[in-house]
C-alpha cells in the first residue's frame, strides 16, 4: 500500500506543476496534496509542522495568484477585460497547436479584451502588457513552489528509501 501511496503522491506533485500553467488546477495546492498523501504512508512519519508550513505557503500563493495579475493590470492602466482576456488567451494558447501559444495567448487575449473596452490601441497594448506581466509573475511563483514541493517530496522518499524495500 505504501508504494501505491508514494506513486499517487508523486502524480499529484507532477499535476501540481502542470497546474502552475493550467488555470483549472491549483498548482501548489495540488502538489501539497501529494505531500499529504506521502505522509499517510507507514514509511514516512507524519510531520504536521512540515505539512502546516507547506499548506500555508500553498494558500499564500493561491491568494497571490489572484492579486499579482490584477496588480500588473492595474499598474499599467488595464481593466477587468484585460484580465479576463488574458485567461481566455491562455486557455486558447494551450489548446491551439501554435508554438509558444501558452505565452502569446495571454498577451493577445489581454490586448483583445482591452480593445473591446478601450478602442485606443496604445492604451490597450500598455494594459495588455501589464496583464501579461502579472500573469507571468503569478505563473512563475506557482511553478517555483510546485517544483519546490516536488523536490521536498523526492527528498522525503529518498530519506526513507531503505524502509520501502
Amino acid at each position: 500500500m505504501d508504494i501505491f501511496l508514494i506513486v499517487v503522491g508523486l502524480l499529484f506533485c507532477f499535476l501540481g506543476i502542470l497546474g502552475s500553467f493550467l488555470p483549472i488546477l491549483p498548482g501548489p495546492f495540488t502538489s501539497w496534496i501529494g505531500l499529504l498523501i506521502l505522509h499517510f504512508t507507514e514509511v514516512v512519519p507524519q510531520n504536521w509542522v512540515f505539512l502546516g508550513v507547506t499548506l500555508a505557503v500553498a494558500i499564500l500563493v493561491w491568494v497571490l495568484d489572484y492579486i499579482v495579475p490584477a496588480m500588473g493590470t492595474k499598474r499599467f492602466g488595464g481593466t477587468k477585460y484585460g484580465a479576463i482576456g488574458a485567461t481566455l488567451g491562455l486557455i486558447i494558447g494551450i489548446i491551439a497547436p501554435v508554438p509558444f501559444g501558452i505565452i502569446i495567448g495571454p498577451f493577445l487575449g489581454a490586448f483583445i479584451g482591452e480593445m473591446i473596452n478601450i478602442p485606443d490601441s496604445g492604451k490597450a497594448i500598455k494594459a495588455a502588457f501589464g496583464s501579461f506581466l502579472g500573469f507571468l509573475a503569478g505563473t512563475f511563483i506557482k511553478f517555483i513552489v510546485a517544483v519546490a514541493y516536488l523536490v521536498l517530496y523526492v527528498m522525503e522518499v529518498s530519506s526513507h528509501w531503505d524502509k520501502l524495500f
